[in-house]
């Protein structure tokens, strides 16, 4: 049969949230299967994140990243040496690395890729993927041909965590040269680095609070405003695609169906209307409060609590209130 690898990302030691998603799905779709589900922890410290990730699945591949190279090249190095590209599954995440990893892939294996998956199972001897097109609109269902090989691209919020023992960790750890290093992209030589917008204590995927931003926060400003309330919160700031367009936040910050999705407990959207496109990225959060003027706008429809109101007088009051009650406590 065939093993379903789950890539998975080390930062500081710790696997990401959708880290953990992928190896759960990973697990899931071997057991249904009759097949090997594997682990690669590509990153720093990845013995660390093989601890963790061990409660998930029995068998975890690790590398540290190869030096002046991205993620997604040394993750593609250590995918090239361990994957049949004919029979075998690879999860890969739908964030920005993990976008750039399959792209390096398809152009290195050949390998058939399947994006935006937002569910994927074993069906009748297949490995079936559901994925969300047309922004959100239309859901398609999916296989590969042939031998049944293929990278699957999943979305954050597609599969819910769960852990089943402990593992023994890390069976291997691979230092990263290889064969497969020859076949990289060369290096480019960094000539300038441009800093993010907006800087935030946590990224989308991994808080738990989010505060989002659209057209209505008007610019930068609106956006530094939102920050604060993050702070205090202990979250995160996220924007649509139409701010991120306007150049207020960084592309990073970007949820929907073209940016991030993002599954936090708590979700405060700021002068957002409400396309589907943006729902596509948020519903999934336990819960939305959304901040708008207009109380006709398309977002009441899906969002928990609906305040209407100034979002320059709301959200400076609610920040002054959290901090006022954090105080007294």
């Amino acid at each position: 049969m065939a093993t379903i690898w789950a890539v998975c990302r080390a930062v500081a030691g710790q696997p990401t949230r959708l880290s953990l998603e992928l190896a759960t799905l990973a697990r899931t779709l071997g057991a249904a299967s009759g097949g090997d589900a594997v682990g690669l922890v590509i990153g720093d410290d990845p013995a660390a994140a093989g601890k963790v990730l061990a409660t998930y699945l029995p068998r975890l591949v690790g590398m540290p990243p190869t030096p002046a190279r991205p993620w997604g090249a040394s993750a593609a190095q250590l995918v090239i040496d361990q994957v049949d590209p004919v029979r075998d599954i690879v999860l890969v995440p739908a964030d920005p690395e993990g976008l750039a990893l399959a792209g390096i892939l398809v152009g290195l294996t050949a390998m058939p890729v399947l994006v935006n998956a937002t569910g994927v199972r074993w069906d009748h001897g297949l490995y079936v993927v559901d994925m969300s097109t047309f922004g959100g609109r239309l859901r398609t269902t999916s296989t590969f041909t042939g031998a049944g090989g293929g990278i699957i691209v999943v979305r954050p919020g597609a599969v819910t965590v769960s852990t089943v023992g402990v593992g023994p960790g890390l069976a291997e750890l691979i230092e990263p040269a290889s064969n497969a290093a020859s076949q990289m992209p060369s290096d480019v030589e960094v000539v300038e680095r441009v800093p993010a917008g907006i800087e935030t204590t946590a990224s989308i995927e991994e808080a738990r609070i989010v505060v989002g931003g659209g057209r209505g926060v008007g610019g930068p400003d609106g956006f530094r405003l939102l920050a604060e309330l993050a702070a205090t919160l202990g979250g995160a700031v996220g924007a649509t695609r139409a701010a991120v367009d306007a150049g207020w936040i960084d592309y990073a910050q970007q949820i929907g169906q073209t940016g991030k999705t993002v599954r936090p407990d708590l979700y405060i959207a700021c002068g957002i209307s409400g396309a589907i496109q943006h729902k596509v990225g948020v519903q999934t959060a336990g819960t939305i409060i959304a901040i708008d003027r207009d109380p006709d706008a398309p977002i009441r429809e899906f969002a928990d609590v609906l305040v209407v109101g100034d979002l320059f007088a709301v959200v400076p009051a609610l920040t002054d209130a959290i901090r006022d009650r954090r105080a007294v406590s």
